[in-house]
């Protein structure tokens, strides 16, 4: 099959304010995380299978349906407000309800998903402002608009958990007050939950008769919801939606369809899909045309990354991972697009990375964290999974690193902390992961035996890691007690795995201990991760390189999934060389069977429908995963050599290499604006927007100053 051309990308538009950005302007606040957690349940209970809805198998949190809202100012003069409201409210002044008969008309009349304009006068003094909302709906949210008095990051909120009762029967207290959830909505007629994506129309490439209906092709893999232009009759219509041209076809095995009426196209719209190819089989039905609005998270070019370089396949490549990035970049960062339409946080923490390397949508990583780590109490694991707990727990430390965002550090380092206190809960005696009947221990897909029970090396590596990242935010956030704590256990789990699982003979870590006995079998994942986790020292990491990561007598990895870990290893090492041959053969491989965007899974032995099969099912395999995507950050991380030296970017390093390329160049997103890097022969230039940089070539470092472009000569 012939390779399409370059995929498109969205058109770039400015991003909606970042949260936990203070604002002069009044915005809508609402109770940290519960925008987050209400949205994901609509995002996450969107999938279908055959027309039927497929809800996530985790327990799914709600929104806190009354939440109070307080700050306390000093007016020199009484103040008129004008108040919205996404729910029904009162106002207390220092602790006295005001009465208001308009208020409490319009309060009782209103619908509560429109806001709607409550005036108030606020008298002169200093004042404790208190207003509490309700609203089963969507979350709480409110919008004062005054000229002193107004919402902003710096009020305060409270579901009321604490309410307790003295011996008179007297209430006291009113719960624990945490700053509010804001960020992204200043618009006073546009309250959190009316919260979408962009759209745009687009027509399809083409269209052509197939048996009773019509196969219409969109040219490239795509994310919309289709639209019957100028109905000219009422009748049925039969939709299947496919990835591939065969999937479509196939009327009784496509995993997405609709059938429904044209009457009913009128009254309420289709779903959004996923789908390159679409046939539409009618009975009585007629319509003009049928066109797609293209549904997509808009990004901020100022802040988005680049790469060209002397491949041409290669930067067939790397627009294809960027367009595989857009497309899973959503309300939140998704698996795949057609399938799972879920976020999972393995998935997740990789499509972080790349987006650091891409648009840097740093809004969309909080609302991610936010909505995958959900309320307390810890019941379970995230998503089920050991590894994906652990993978969250890292995510937030590598957020730091990258944006420099400590307000937001503070905010959900409690949740680290009952989470990991869930986590600590169930280690075993020695003080290691150890599955449970309900824990799901998923490491990857894996086309070899690997047996996942007992106590896996490669669990206790990720529980090292995310120890280390509790040890960094606790010492961000002053926790000093928690700073000794988590340095403790790190440091002890570390020796612990090196003293249990490195075997000197085969120059490895081993998999597991099952029952009291070591399983000797070596897989690349514990390996791999030993390494750019730090468990590893120079000499280990050198005879697991050799011995391990180099061998074919280990079986290989098939999944976009762990081979990005594989290959960050490989860069680490030195290898770029072994891995930008490894991105044209997988990757390519990918795109010569005429991919527009990257797989969930790629077996280069595998022929024709083989390619489109997976979880027992002809088309199960998603043809449009994030994980994917990898290339982008591998290219500007290890090849462009960008890295923060310090959180956010305040300084940075650039130690390029090119793996073999005449010449590369491109962009990496900061939060300060691009760092632009360009190699050509021994020749290297770097500039930014901002922030310190060092050059590092060979043995020399070369400082970059900030706002100024440095050139050199390599060695």
């Amino acid at each position: 099959m012939q390779a399409p051309t370059n995929p498109p990308t969205p058109t770039p538009i400015a991003q909606h304010p970042s949260p936990n950005t203070h604002h002069s302007a009044p915005e809508w606040i609402w109770y940290p995380g519960d925008f987050e957690i209400w949205l994901g349940n609509i995002v996450n209970n969107r999938r279908t299978e055959r027309g039927m809805i497929f809800p996530p198998f985790w327990k799914q949190d709600s929104h806190y349906i009354t939440v109070e809202f307080t700050k306390t100012f000093t007016l020199e003069y009484e103040e008129h407000v004008s108040i919205f409201c996404e729910g029904r409210f009162n106002i207390a002044i220092d602790g006295k309800l005001m009465s208001n008969p308009l208020m409490t008309h319009m309060s009782a009349k209103r619908d509560t998903n429109t806001p709607f304009l409550y005036p108030c006068v606020i008298p002169a003094g200093r004042h404790r402002l208190s207003l509490k909302v309700w609203n089963q709906l969507t979350p709480p949210a409110i919008y004062i608009d005054g000229e002193n008095i107004f919402t902003d990051g710096s009020w305060e909120a409270t579901y009321e958990d604490k309410i307790w009762v003295d011996d008179n029967g007297t209430p006291h207290g009113a719960g624990i007050y945490v700053p509010v959830g804001h960020g992204g909505f200043t618009q006073r007629d546009q309250g959190p939950s009316t919260y979408h994506l962009d759209t745009r129309e687009q027509l399809p490439a083409s269209s052509e008769p197939v048996g009773r209906g019509t196969l219409y092709d969109f040219g490239h893999e795509t994310f919309g919801t289709l639209v019957f232009k100028h109905p000219k009759s009422d009748g049925m219509i039969t939709i299947c939606y496919g990835e591939s041209r065969e999937e479509a076809l196939d009327t009784d095995n496509c995993e997405t369809l609709d059938y429904c009426s044209v009457n009913a196209l009128k009254a309420e719209s289709l779903a959004s899909k996923a789908f390159r190819y679409v046939y539409i089989e009618t009975i009585d039905a007629a319509f003009e045309q049928l066109v797609m609005r293209y549904e997509y998270t808009p990004y901020d070019l100022a802040r988005s990354g680049s790469f060209r370089c002397s491949d041409d396949e290669l930067n067939h490549i790397w627009q294809t991972a960027a367009y595989t990035m857009d497309l899973t970049t959503r309300e939140f960062f998704l698996d795949g697009i057609k399938r799972d339409r879920w976020t999972w946080s393995g998935d997740a923490i990789q499509s972080y990375l790349m987006n650091y390397y891409l648009r840097f949508n740093d809004a969309c990583v909080r609302r991610t964290i936010r909505q995958l780590r959900g309320k307390d109490p810890v019941t379970a694991h995230i998503n089920t999974i050991m590894d994906y707990t652990f993978f969250w727990l890292i995510s937030v430390d590598q957020y730091y690193s990258y944006t420099g965002d400590k307000a937001f550090l503070s905010e959900i380092y409690p949740k680290m902390l009952s989470m990991m206190a869930y986590v600590e809960g169930r280690l075993n005696d020695q003080g290691m992961a150890e599955g449970k009947a309900d824990d799901w221990i998923f490491v990857d897909w894996t086309d070899f035996p690997m047996h996942k029970h007992g106590i896996l090396c490669f669990e206790q590596i990720l529980l090292y890691r995310a120890y280390c990242a509790m040890l960094r935010v606790s010492h961000v956030c002053g926790e000093q007690k928690g700073v000794i704590a988590w340095t403790e256990k790190a440091t002890r789990l570390g020796q612990l795995i090196r003293d249990t699982f490195w075997n000197e003979e085969r120059g490895a870590f081993l998999h597991a201990i099952e029952e009291g006995e070591m399983n000797t079998q070596v897989t690349r994942f514990a390996n791999m991760f030993a390494i750019i986790y730090g468990i590893a020292d120079k000499r280990m990491s050198q005879r697991i390189l050799d011995g391990v990561l180099m061998s074919d007598d280990v079986n290989a990895i098939t999944t976009p999934y762990m081979r990005f870990y594989e290959l960050e290893t490989l860069c680490t090492m030195g290898r770029q060389e072994n891995v930008l041959s490894e991105i044209k053969t997988y990757w390519g491989g990918m795109l010569r069977e005429g991919a527009t965007t990257f797989w969930e899974k790629y077996v280069p032995g595998e022929q024709g429908r083989e390619h489109l099969a997976m979880y027992g099912r002809p088309y199960g395999k998603s043809l449009c995963h994030a994980w994917g995507a990898s290339p982008i950050y591998l290219l500007g991380r290890y090849f462009l050599g960008v890295s923060p030296a310090k959180p956010g970017y305040e300084t940075y390093t650039v130690s390029p290499v090119t793996g073999g390329l005449e010449w590369m160049q491109g962009d990496v997103p900061t939060p300060f604006g691009r760092i632009h890097v360009e190699v050509s022969g021994n020749e290297v230039s770097v500039s930014s927007d901002g922030g310190e940089g060092t050059l590092i070539l060979g043995n020399r470092q070369i400082p970059i100053p900030a706002g100024k472009e440095v050139r050199v000569k390599g060695e």
